[in-house]
């Protein structure tokens, strides 16, 4: 839907540059107890089956994952890392679970050049061994199974084995990343997704993955302990050791991985408390200043659409962006001030610095108090990939879950079945800026920093009231942002806040998004200061809104998203 069909919603007087002829609303997917919502309808369904035998919403999540990794095997699985916020209803508590791949005992600290300095071509670099991180989402699902779990671990992996064995339909996304990457087929990894002149197979085509259904059936019968245990880990270590620019993951640094439960983030915003990830998650904290700037700056008052609105989104995401580059780092190595950049006075001043007709020439990362301040700003890969799921199950609890391996296929590494991650490239590729490291350096056991930005919303009641998230790498921050304002700033439908054109400059420069009516602001914006071009944003947000009434869901069409619930 695009953004002159939406400015009728949330009661905002017309300005001179928003359209005037809104087309009908488009509703959400509606339910009544629990919802699920991916990027992919056989993961949704999945999930739901789940939760219709009793399951939790961390057993649907582990059902939905693992059906995520047999059909879209370019953005998340075994092999990668994972960020979790959950709601324990009982409990009354909000728990933020870090599963992020973590660099090996071994890891160069200048990763992007090699020994005698050079710079690793980046096509090159991406996609090696000396990239590969030790994956920890399966550890963190475990992890929360014990916790939270209903149903039996082994139950939750079948529909993914019956999947990956008896095949599924090319998925649309999946085949458009292959179009995109043909260079894949003359990978023997990837060659059942080509036919034999390397075009990719049509849309529809039936695949199966034969190699991933036994790892799955094995990870289902003995646990987690048979992908981290010693004889998974040789295979992997073998397999990353390979190349030109190998990795160094050995049997000991699976065997050490660990789960991080650290504090979620708050702000106060929109009426609302507003919940996300922690460090070295920087899209959470990013997602939190930049709700909390543009309530400042009563963003509400303008139509979505209007250059105005565009305006404040392109400068809350530069500010936002500025501060996430120089001060995100993992905490466990690098204090980091999320209070400071959280705290009331410090918005103030950020959204002070925000001119309602003009651009800021410049943007800088805000001044801290701490030694933090002195830090050189960090400049880690964009990540495109990336996914997310938004669960609640019919006790009322409630998990958003993002999920990656980073670029899409990873550093295109296949061990049984089983993709592994280029997370090492999310650590600063210039570790050392005049003379001094940046926070996001690469170090042994370290987590790299990541755009992930799974979020929760709480309503007056002191209940969930969105939950949402989305893969896209940077994007992810931008396409978080905009869905909650459409949602609590406009009184946009999830469905309607979703499928908003998007804009944003979390990506290294000023976009809007290519083909959309977003694109057409791009003179009136030219004229207040700004640098935006048409961009293709592929981000794709997963939301549920919990109300009255009832849920309501979506799953972003720019994927192949889908909510579903009973």
């Amino acid at each position: 839907m695009g953004l002159v069909q939406t400015l009728a919603l949330g009661g905002c007087a017309q300005t001179e540059h928003a359209a005037v002829s809104p087309a009908p609303v488009a509703q959400p997917s509606t339910a009544t107890t629990s919802m699920a919502a991916t990027a992919n309808p056989l993961a949704s369904q999945a999930a739901m089956d789940v939760i219709r035998r009793g399951g939790s919403a961390v057993d649907a999540a582990i059902a939905g994952q693992m059906m995520l990794a047999v059909v879209e095997p370019q953005a998340s699985g075994l092999g990668g890392g994972s960020t979790i916020l959950y709601w324990d209803k009982g409990a009354g508590k909000l728990s933020f679970y870090d599963g992020l791949a973590a660099a090996p005992a071994i890891v160069p600290q200048d990763y992007a050049h090699d020994s005698d300095g050079h710079a690793i071509p980046h096509a090159l670099l991406e996609r090696s061994g000396r990239v590969v991180a030790v994956p920890g989402t399966l550890r963190t699902l475990e992890f929360l199974h014990k916790r939270y779990g209903k149903l039996p671990w082994a139950d939750l992996f079948q529909a993914a084995i019956a999947t990956a064995r008896n095949g599924y339909a090319m998925p649309g996304y999946l085949h458009l990343v292959l179009t995109e990457r043909p260079e894949l087929a003359r990978k023997a990894s990837f060659k059942a997704y080509f036919d034999a002149d390397g075009h990719p197979l049509p849309k529809g085509t039936i695949l199966h993955n034969p190699a991933l259904a036994e790892t799955l059936t094995q990870v289902a019968a003995k646990g987690a302990d048979y992908f981290y245990g010693p004889a998974f880990a040789r295979k992997i270590s073998a397999a990353v050791t390979t190349g030109p620019y190998p990795g160094h993951i050995t049997p000991k640094d699976l065997a050490a991985y660990k789960v991080r439960e650290r504090a979620p983030l708050c702000v106060e915003a929109f009426g609302r408390r507003i919940c996300s990830a922690a460090p070295p998650v920087a899209g959470g904290l990013s997602v939190l200043q930049q709700l909390a700037i543009l309530d400042r700056l009563k963003i509400g008052q303008y139509h979505p659409g209007s250059v105005e609105a565009a305006h404040l989104l392109l400068e809350a995401s530069r500010l936002a962006e500025a501060d996430r580059r120089k001060y995100a780092a993992d905490p466990d190595y690098t204090p980091v001030a999320t209070d400071e950049l959280l705290s009331s006075a410090y918005l103030d001043a950020r959204a002070a610095l925000v001119s309602k007709g003009e651009a800021a020439g410049q943007v800088r990362p805000g001044v801290l108090k701490s030694r933090l301040a002195s830090l050189p700003a960090s400049d880690a890969m964009t990540v495109p990939a990336t996914t997310h799921l938004a669960i609640r199950d019919a006790a009322g609890d409630a998990l958003s879950f993002t999920t990656t391996i980073n670029l899409n296929f990873g550093a295109d590494i296949v061990v049984d079945g089983v993709v592994l991650n280029n997370a090492i490239t999310n650590f600063a590729t210039h570790p050392v800026v005049d003379g001094q490291p940046v926070a996001n350096i690469a170090a042994p056991g370290k987590r790299p920093i990541t755009t992930m930005a799974p979020t929760i919303v709480f309503g007056a009641d002191g209940q969930p009231e969105v939950i949402v998230g989305a893969g896209g790498g940077a994007r992810i921050i931008d396409s978080v942002v905009q869905t909650l304002v459409g949602h609590l700033a406009w009184g946009q439908n999830i469905r309607t806040a979703i499928e908003q054109p998007r804009i944003g400059a979390q990506n290294r420069a000023e976009e809007l998004e290519h083909g959309t009516s977003a694109a057409e602001l791009k003179s009136a914006l030219e004229s207040m200061g700004h640098h935006p071009h048409p961009a293709v944003m592929n981000a794709a947000v997963q939301a549920i809104t919990i109300g009255p009434d009832g849920l309501t869901g979506w799953g972003d069409p720019h994927r192949d998203g889908v909510a579903l619930g009973q």
